[in-house]
């Protein structure tokens, strides 16, 4: 059972619905600690000023904010602190917006909301009518005292909070080198193709159909030298991306590819 990192509530007007906070996602990264070769010995790293090489103590840090190059404007802990976001139990419900209109772009991380011992039904209430409408609180909370954006929605059975980044850390698409112009226009048989493939290869969201293969790979290594295995490095062939010369030509093989793999399917289904 997932753990609690944070109690508080859910506020819209003059409502309170009493929440705990749930991490939603348990991320599967393979961790490494960095070693000496020869030895094994675990390799350990201290702050050291760069003008002397002395060791800088955690009471010696301060924050420097560079202005130009090596000049800083120095920022003491305390006065940092004293601008810290102030503690708070409450995620504040500023507006509903259409979820579809959200741009997953501005997503960050997720969690799960969990009514609190007596909040069963308001927390229902919200979750109904927020998924019978369609929309999406736009709401803020302070967690680890940081303040964070967030955007409210139901997931299931379940009202998850997902931390959104703010409108000016998002770099427009316009921004962009390189795109297509507006002179770059497919034609029409160019477009039928392309559907017919993306529709050839169009399939219900499951997400259980795609793991981290490369991850797989890793922990697989790990267990065959952990059980003495002599591993032999082969390197990968070099993977190009040619050119596509024929646009037509490509899509007519793919097309073929996909059709091929539908028959095969069938067949083992069968």
């Amino acid at each position: 059972m997932a753990r609690a990192i944070w109690s508080g509530a859910i506020s819209f007007g003059l409502v309170n619905i009493p929440v705990k906070l749930v991490t939603a996602v348990d991320r599967k990264n393979v961790r490494f600690r960095e070693l000496r070769r020869g030895d094994a010995s675990r390799i350990r790293y201290r702050k050291v000023a760069a003008a002397d090489g002395e060791e800088v103590s955690t009471d010696e840090t301060v924050k420097g904010y560079e202005i130009a190059p090596d000049r800083y404007v120095v920022l003491d802990p305390d006065e940092l602190k004293a601008l810290a976001p102030e503690s708070s139990r409450a995620i504040e419900i500023e507006d509903f917006v259409e979820l579809a209109d959200i741009e997953p772009l501005y997503y960050d991380s997720s969690y799960y909301l969990v009514p609190g011992d007596t909040a069963a039904k308001p927390y229902a209430l919200l979750h109904t009518a927020m998924r019978e409408s369609g929309k999406a609180a736009v709401a803020r909370f302070v967690l680890r005292t940081k303040q964070h954006l967030a955007i409210i929605r139901p997931v299931g059975d379940a009202l998850a909070v997902s931390t959104v980044v703010y409108h000016d850390e998002v770099l427009p698409a316009s921004q962009l080198d390189g795109l297509p112009g507006e002179d770059v226009v497919p034609n029409d048989r160019e477009l039928a193709m392309a559907n017919q493939l993306i529709e050839s290869m169009t399939v219900d969201w499951e997400p259980e159909r795609y793991s981290d293969t490369h991850r797989e790979q890793i922990l697989e290594l790990i267990e065959r030298k952990a059980a003495g295995e002599d591993i032999t490095s082969v390197p990968d062939e070099e993977r190009t991306n040619g050119d596509v010369v024929d646009l037509v030509a490509a899509l007519e093989a793919s097309l073929a590819a996909a059709r091929d793999g539908s028959r095969g399917d069938a067949a083992e289904t069968a």
